[in-house]
This record gives structure tokens, sequence and C-alpha cells, in this order.
């Protein structure tokens, strides 16, 4: 039997160094010159911690910080906006969570797509991924094909292909 594996996981290194190039492009900014705008990620609970002066900044940081994460490889629907709340002073503050994973809700909606294809193949949900296996590698590729053109709100990588 054929299978593989559908997992949404991003590199932590190169979120890193995304972020990380995302903070110099933004220090070297005309408009953010004098700023006390904060980027930081915390690298235990994949959260970014964003905290600057005005919601105009802060929208700007989060466009510089998804183009830096497109230009690494890296997928911007995986960043997940947390509300804006105000911190100190005239300071505005968000958390930006990276989701990891395929979480239940999701699984459920790929495994429904996968089942409403009408291809001979069975998926199952393991843990933070989905298992599809099938007879022929064909109808695996169709899968992966229709799960592409599919939006279902994670980046999905396609791993661990087995004939």
């Amino acid at each position: 039997m054929a299978s593989f594996d559908i997992v949404s996981k991003i590199d932590g290194q190169t979120l890193d160094n995304a972020i990380n190039t995302a903070k110099k492009e933004i220090l070297n900014r005309y408009d953010f010159h004098g700023s006390k705008s904060e980027v930081e990620l915390d690298k235990k609970t994949n959260v970014l911690h964003v905290l600057t002066e005005n919601e105009m900044r802060l929208k700007a940081i989060q466009d510089a910080v998804m183009v830096r994460m497109a230009k690494q490889g890296l997928d911007p629907k995986s960043l997940e906006f947390g509300d804006v709340e105000s911190a100190s002073g005239n300071m505005v503050r968000r958390n930006i969570t990276v989701r990891q994973g395929v979480d239940k809700e999701t699984a459920k909606k790929i495994v429904k797509l996968i089942k409403d294809s009408g291809l001979k193949v069975q998926a199952a949900i393991m843990d933070d991924q989905i298992r599809v296996t099938a007879k022929k590698i064909d109808d695996l590729q169709a899968v992966i094909a229709k799960l592409r053109a599919a939006d279902v709100g994670l980046p999905l990588q396609f791993t661990n292909m087995k004939s």
C-alpha cells in the first residue's frame, strides 16, 4: 500500500532568520527612526510579540514580517493574528502565533475533502498530521493535486511518500 502524510510545519531556524531580517529592515526605515518598536520571537511557544506606538506602525511591521517570510519560502498563512491591545502609555501590542501542525477541525475538513473526491483512498487523523493510503500511487498524487487546489487555511506539506 502506498501512503503519504499531510503536515503543516514551519522550520524554526528559517522563521528566526525571517524575523531577524524583518527587524533589521524595520530599524533601517526612515518612518521608524526614533521609534520604540519591538519585535520578539518566543521560540518555545512560537509566538511573535510586537510592541509599537500606533496601529499604522503595527501594520507596517506585520507586512514586513509577512514579506520576509514569503521571501524565505515560509507561508504567511501559518500566522494567526491576535487582538490589538493597549500597552503602557500610548503603545499598542499584538501577539502573533505561528501555527504548527494540523488542528483537529482542519484535519476533519481535509479528510472530508478527500472522501468527497471519490478516489479510492483512506485518510486517518494521527495527532497533528493526516496519513493517506491507497493501492495506487496515482490516486495519492490526485489527492495531493486536489488539496493544493483547495484552500484549507493552513500551509500544507506532503511528506513521507512511500510506494
